[in-house]
C-alpha cells in the first residue's frame, strides 16, 4: 500500500486503504480472519511515511463534562481516541449514542480509549452553549464535548455528514471513518484491535482524563426534559411524558400527580405500574383510560391500562428497525424511534377511533398501528394489531406528493388530527425540514402548510419569519396541536423559543407567544413570556387553555387563549415538596411557633433576577440513635415578612418524609418585584424519637436567606444547601 505524498488532514486520505480492508472484511468468516485483518491494515497505516494527523482543537471552544479543555497532543497522547462529530437535533446521532455508551462501558480511558464527542451544529440554536448543556443531560453524554461552533474541525477534515466518527491512534493519527448510524459492529472491531495493536507496541498510556460531569451539578426536579403532554377530555387529566425522568404521569388539572409510571432511570419492562420502565418516552395518547406512548429510545410503542394498572408492549422489538414498509403484527414489527401518537379514524363503515398514527422519526416517515379491523386509504381491511407505513419513502427529504408513499419527511416529530371536514387531515410537524406538513385522511396526500422552501432536498430553510406558506420559516418544529374551536394550527416551533399559530384556510403563520430568547420568563402576556425548547403541546379546557411542555425548562407552561395569560401548572404529590408552580390554595398550612430555643442561621446573600429559580437543599442531621417520628408532621415553611410579594403563586411548605432523602425547595422569584432586597424566611420543624422509641421530642430551626434583585440574569445559581447538626 503507498503511503500518502504529504502531511494531511483530511478523511479523503484514509478512503482507499479503509477500502480495501472493507471489501476484505465482507469474504472473512471467522472472527479470527477479520481481527487479522483489521491489525494487518493497522500495520500498513502505522507504517505511512507520514500520518494522516488530525488538527488541534482550537483554543478558545468551549468544553463540557471535562475540567478543562484537552488537547489532541498533549493529553490524548497515548490514546486511541473517537471523536463524534454530531449535533444534537439528529435523529441518526441520536441513535448512534446506544453504541458509544456500549463502547464507554467496554472500554475505559485507563484501557486507552477516550470519546471525545464534536458538537458541530446544524441550527443557530444549537451552537449555544446553554442549549449543547441540555442536550447532554437529556441524552446522559458523560465523555467530554467541545462545541465547535463555527465547525473548523468538520471543514479541515472535510467531514460531509452526521454523524460522523473518526478513530484516531496515540498520535492524532487518524485511522479509521465510519459514516452515517449502523455501525456497531465495526465500531468495536476496529477500536478493540487499535487498543490491542498499540498496546502490543507499548504506545497506549493508561493516565486519567479530568472529567467533571455537567450532570453532578444539576438540581433534582419535578420534571426533566418534559417532550410531550396530552388531555384526557373527559377528566380534564394531562398525560405527561417526563422525558428525562423516563416516566409517564398522570395529574389532575390541579398539577396534583395521580399516577407515575416509570423512572426514575431508563428501561424496557413491561407489568405492573411498579415494576414498569421506559427509555425516553414522548408522544402520549389516552382515551377510555387507556394511554397509548410513543417509547422513543426503546423504539416500542407502551399501552399504559390505567384501570388494570399495567404496562404491555403492542408495537416494536425492542431494538432499532430498518423495515420502512410494515405489516407484522405489532409486537413482531422492528420500528424505529417513534417520537408521536395520536388516536385516528380509519375508512371503515362504522366511525371509531381505531387507528394509532404515529411519527415514525427514525425512519422519516408516518406509521399506522391498527387497535381494530380497519382500512387505509387505497388499502384493503387490515387486521387488527397490524403495524405499516402510511406515507413517507424513508428517504430524509421534503417532498410533498398526491401519492403517500413518494412522499418524503424529514424526522417528523409531531402529529394532531383534524377529522372534520375540509381538513380531514394530519398535521405533521416535521423538525429537519423545518415545515409544517398536511397528510390527507382521505387518500393520504401529502401537501405543504408552512415553513421550509420548494426544493425537496434543502433541509436548511429555516428561520423565525412570520408569513405565508413557504414565506413563514421555521427553525426545528417538534409539536403541534389542531384547535378544532378556531379552526387554527399551534406549532411547538421549538428552536426558536416560540409558539406559533397558522390558519391552514390561509396558510398565514404568525407568533403567538415568546420573545425567541431561550429563558423562563412568566410575563404579563403571550408577547412577554418565554420558552426554552418547548416540544409538545395539547389544547384542554373546552379550547380555553393551551398547554406546552416547555421541554428545557422543565415545566408545563399553561396559556390562556382567552385571558392571553401564562402561567405553569404545578406538579406534585400529595402532601409533598415537590414542587414547580402556584401552590393550590387547599394545600396551604397554617405556621406553627417556633420553640424559643430555636437557633437562627443567617445565610450569605443571594443574587438573583426576576424569573430565575433559586434551590435550597435541606441537609439535616438529627442526633446520633434517633430517628423521625412515624406519622409525625415533620415539615417546612416559608415567609417574608412585609415581602409577602415574594411567595405569591409559590408552594409555602411541604413534609420531610425521610432525613435520608430531605427535599429541595423551590423558589422562582416573580416578575413584577416590589422591593431589590429581602429576606426569605424557612422554618424547619422536625419531630424525632430514640431507636426505641422510649423518647420523643421536636426541634425546629429558622434560617433567614438575604435576597438582592437585580437585573443582570445568572446563566446558574447555585443551590444553597441549609446544613444543620441538632
Amino acid at each position: 500500500m503507498a503511503a500518502p505524498g504529504a502531511r494531511s488532514c483530511s478523511l479523503s486520505g484514509l478512503l482507499p486503504a479503509q477500502t480495501s480492508l472493507e471489501y476484505a472484511l465482507l469474504d472473512a468468516v471467522t472472527q479470527e480472519e477479520k481481527d487479522s485483518l483489521v491489525y494487518q491494515y493497522l500495520q500498513k497505516v502505522d507504517g505511512w511515511e507520514q500520518d494522516l494527523s488530525v488538527p488541534e482543537f482550537p483554543e478558545g471552544l468551549e468544553w463540557l463534562n471535562t475540567e478543562e479543555s484537552i488537547s489532541v497532543y498533549k493529553d490524548l497522547c497515548g490514546k486511541v481516541v473517537v471523536l463524534d462529530f454530531f449535533t444534537y437535533c439528529c435523529i441518526n446521532c441520536i441513535h448512534l449514542l446506544p453504541d458509544l455508551h456500549a463502547l464507554e462501558h467496554t472500554y475505559s480511558d485507563r484501557d486507552g480509549l477516550l470519546i471525545v464527542g464534536v458538537h458541530s451544529a446544524k441550527f443557530p440554536n444549537e451552537k449555544v452553549l446553554d442549549n449543547i448543556k441540555s442536550a447532554i443531560l437529556r441524552y446522559n453524554i458523560t465523555h467530554p464535548v467541545v462545541n465547535d461552533a463555527d465547525a473548523s474541525l468538520w471543514q479541515e477534515l472535510e467531514v460531509s455528514c452526521w454523524p460522523t466518527l473518526i478513530i484516531l491512534g496515540p498520535r492524532g493519527n487518524m485511522l479509521f471513518s465510519l459514516i452515517g448510524e449502523g455501525h456497531r459492529e465495526k465500531l468495536f472491531l476496529y477500536t478493540s484491535i487499535a487498543l490491542k495493536y498499540y498496546k502490543d507496541r507499548g504506545q497506549i498510556r493508561d493516565n486519567k482524563i479530568g472529567i467533571r460531569l455537567y450532570k453532578d451539578s444539576w438540581p433534582p426536579s419535578p420534571l426533566l426534559f418534559p417532550g410531550k403532554v396530552t388531555v384526557d377530555h373527559v377528566s380534564n387529566r394531562l398525560v405527561i411524558a417526563d422525558t428525562g425522568h423516563h416516566r409517564i404521569l398522570v395529574v389532575w388539572s390541579s398539577g396534583q400527580i395521580q399516577y407515575s409510571i416509570g423512572g426514575p432511570n431508563p428501561g424496557r419492562k413491561d407489568g405492573m405500574f411498579s415494576e414498569s420502565t421506559f427509555n425516553s418516552p414522548q408522544g402520549v395518547a389516552i382515551m377510555d383510560n387507556i394511554i397509548y406512548v410513543a417509547d422513543t429510545e426503546n423504539h416500542l410503542i407502551r399501552k399504559i391500562d390505567l384501570d388494570a394498572e399495567m404496562v404491555s408492549t403492542v408495537a416494536g422489538v425492542g431494538i432499532q428497525g430498518t423495515d420502512k414498509e410494515g405489516g407484522a403484527k405489532g409486537e413482531e414489527q422492528p420500528i424505529s424511534s417513534p417520537w408521536d401518537v395520536v388516536f385516528g379514524r380509519s375508512g371503515s363503515e362504522v366511525q371509531r377511533d381505531d387507528i394509532l398514527w404515529i411519527a415514525m422519526a427514525g425512519t422519516h416517515q408516518i406509521w399506522a398501528f391498527l387497535l381494530d379491523y380497519g382500512r387505509l386509504p387505497k388499502k384493503n381491511e387490515l387486521k387488527k394489531g397490524t403495524c405499516l407505513r402510511f406515507a413517507g419513502s424513508g428517504n430524509e427529504e421534503n417532498r410533498n406528493n398526491s401519492y403517500p408513499h413518494k412522499a418524503g419527511f424529514a424526522q417528523p416529530s409531531g402529529l394532531s388530527l383534524a377529522s372534520e371536514d375540509p381538513w380531514s387531515c394530519l398535521f405533521v410537524a416535521d423538525s429537519e425540514s423545518s415545515t409544517v406538513r398536511t397528510v390527507s385522511l382521505k387518500d393520504g396526500a401529502v401537501k405543504h402548510l408552512v415553513g421550509g422552501e420548494r426544493d425537496p432536498m434543502n433541509l436548511f430553510a429555516f428561520g423565525d419569519v412570520d408569513g405565508v406558506g413557504i414565506n413563514a420559516k421555521l427553525q426545528h418544529p417538534l409539536g403541534v396541536t389542531w384547535d378544532k374551536k378556531r379552526n387554527l394550527v399551534y406549532v411547538a416551533d421549538s428552536y426558536n423559543h416560540k409558539i406559533k399559530v397558522v390558519d391552514p384556510e390561509t396558510k398565514n403563520c404568525t407568533t403567538l407567544a415568546g420573545t425567541g430568547d431561550a429563558s423562563n420568563v412568566i410575563g404579563s402576556n403571550f408577547t412577554d413570556s418565554t420558552f426554552n425548547e418547548p416540544g409538545g403541546l395539547c389544547i384542554g379546557e373546552n379550547g380555553q387553555l393551551l398547554y406546552v411542555a416547555d421541554t428545557n425548562n422543565h415545566q408545563i407552561k399553561v396559556m390562556d387563549l382567552e385571558t392571553k395569560t401564562v402561567s405553569v401548572l404545578p406538579v406534585f404529590r400529595s402532601e409533598s415538596a415537590m414542587v414547580d408552580g402556584p401552590f393550590p390554595a387547599e394545600k396551604q398550612k397554617t405556621l406553627p411557633r417556633l420553640p424559643k430555643s430555636a437557633p437562627g442561621i443567617r445565610l450569605s446573600p443571594v443574587a438573583a433576577s426576576p424569573g430565575q429559580t433559586l434551590q435550597f437543599k435541606l441537609r439535616l442531621d438529627l442526633p446520633s440513635g434517633t430517628k423521625l417520628t412515624e406519622g409525625a408532621p415533620s415539615c417546612w415553611f416559608l415567609s417574608a415578612e412585609g415581602n409577602e410579594w415574594l411567595l405569591q403563586g409559590q408552594i409555602p411548605s411541604g413534609e420531610i418524609e425521610s432525613i435520608s432523602s430531605q427535599p429541595t425547595i423551590s423558589l422562582q422569584i416573580p416578575g413584577d418585584c416590589l422591593s431589590l432586597e429581602a429576606v426569605l424566611s424557612i422554618s424547619v420543624f422536625l419531630y424525632y424519637c430514640s431507636a426505641d422509641s422510649s423518647a420523643c421530642m421536636m426541634k425546629g430551626i429558622l434560617f433567614s436567606q438575604p435576597l438582592k434583585i437585580t437585573d443582570t440574569q445568572q446563566d446558574y445559581i447555585p443551590p444553597v444547601e441549609l446544613k444543620y447538626i441538632f
